[in-house]
């Protein structure tokens, strides 16, 4: 099985794309090479590596080992003042591919099942083009970033001395969109995906024989009643208009039939599009909790901790990325919402909540092949989306740095 450009889409891209020069065979091949050897976590040397090795040849400054495994390229042309972050994601997913391709993964249980192999091949045939071209005037910093998945590696960068080692006055970064038609954009001014938070709930009663619960303090019913009531925070807490997700992902205790178990353990994800909405559903998750604990006579404890704030576009930012999208696609191409049901979360927001910028989503198609959704055995990135994506980020460079 193979998926080979489109006759259809290259003569497309080649009207979209005339003053820029996008090498587009040569970085579908390296995205090929880093999807057939992928890669998880901060544990991402041999992308890294090839980044760095690339960015050298091209001219950038390049610094390494940057929260573990980050690379920074950093490009400086002219007299100009402004400075502009772009960032792309390096890391895979522990599963098991299923594609059946070529270049499916050589690695058994780890796969780019979210397409960070094209993000780092768009910023890098970028990378390229703006060495060669040298049409812009500023400084420009390219950011590779690793363990975006485990929403960690945004922050060890920063916590790295990311931006005071490389300042920036904006930052950009960009994910592909399964079901999104090819060719086209998404730019959506503020919150663009959720928070995500975790937290595991202890329920502690007293064991005992199950012909007996009288003797027991049952901890099973106690966490059973907790997941219905916990099933009413969204529905009568949160505003129609707003977005929350609270689902439990595991409920754990006991060994036997007739045993009732000392203690259940719940583990709960929750989402939030709004700093104030995700504040309450902590808020009623911990009372639910604890009053529900209390009513069945046992003892409950919760570990809260909270992952990643939502990813949220500020307002001039997200003017400038539509009006670079549309210089590319024209403006009918580019959509100004996110499509219902993009609930995920993302630790680019570490980087926005640092400095001003904009998340914008591009289309990776339709149909069985481009409508696949991300961590799915059976997801590829679209190549032909590739060259169109290095566009839009040459041309914000040229656009954003300016004497």
């Amino acid at each position: 099985m193979t998926r080979e450009l489109s006759l259809q889409t290259t003569k497309l891209l080649s009207r979209l794309l005339p003053p820029i020069e996008i090498d587009t065979e040569v970085f579908v091949d390296i995205r090929r090479r880093i999807h057939a050897e992928p890669e998880l976590g901060f544990e991402v040397s041999a992308t890294s590596d090839l980044v760095a090795r690339l960015l050298r040849e091209w001219g950038y400054e390049v610094h390494t080992g940057i929260g573990r495994t980050g690379v920074v390229g950093q490009l400086r042309l002219g007299s100009g003042t402004r400075r502009l972050g772009i960032r792309a994601d390096m890391d895979a997913l522990p599963i098991v591919e299923a594609t059946g391709l070529p270049y499916a993964s050589r690695q058994h249980g780890r796969m780019h099942a979210c397409g960070h192999d094209g993000h780092t091949a768009i910023l890098l045939a970028a990378a390229k083009a703006l060495a060669k071209s040298r049409d812009f005037d500023g400084t420009l910093n390219l950011i590779f970033q690793p363990d975006e998945e485990n929403l960690c590696g945004a922050r060890a960068m920063i916590a790295d001395g990311l931006f005071e080692r490389f300042p920036c006055d904006a930052v950009y970064a960009l994910h592909n969109a399964p079901g999104v038609p090819a060719g086209s954009f998404i730019v959506q001014a503020g919150p663009v995906t959720l928070s995500s938070d975790v937290a595991d709930v202890t329920i502690q009663g007293k064991g005992g024989h199950g012909a007996m619960p009288h003797r027991a303090q049952d901890p099973v019913v106690a966490a059973a009643a907790t997941v219905t009531a916990l099933q009413s925070v969204v529905a009568r807490n949160v505003a129609p208009d707003d977005t929350a997700v609270l689902s439990v992902g595991f409920i754990r205790g006991g060994a036997t039939h007739n045993v009732i178990p000392q203690s259940v353990a719940l583990g709960l994800n929750v989402r939030a599009a709004r700093p104030e909405t995700r504040a309450l559903v902590e808020s009623r998750i911990r009372e639910i909790v604890a009053l529900t604990a209390q009513a069945h006579g046992v003892e409950a404890s919760i570990d809260y901790r909270p992952l990643v704030p939502p990813v949220v576009n500020t307002e001039a930012e997200s003017r400038l990325m539509t009006e670079v999208c549309a210089a590319l696609v024209g403006a009918d191409k580019v959509a100004a919402t996110v499509p219902r049901g993009f609930a995920g979360s993302e630790d680019f927001a570490w980087m926005l909540a640092e400095l001003p910028g904009c998340y914008v989503l591009l289309g990776n198609g339709e149909g069985e092949f481009g409508g696949c959704m991300v961590h799915n055995p059976g997801y590829d990135f679209n190549d032909e989306v590739l060259p169109l994506g290095a566009a839009c980020w040459v041309r914000l460079a040229q656009t954003y740095l300016v004497a």
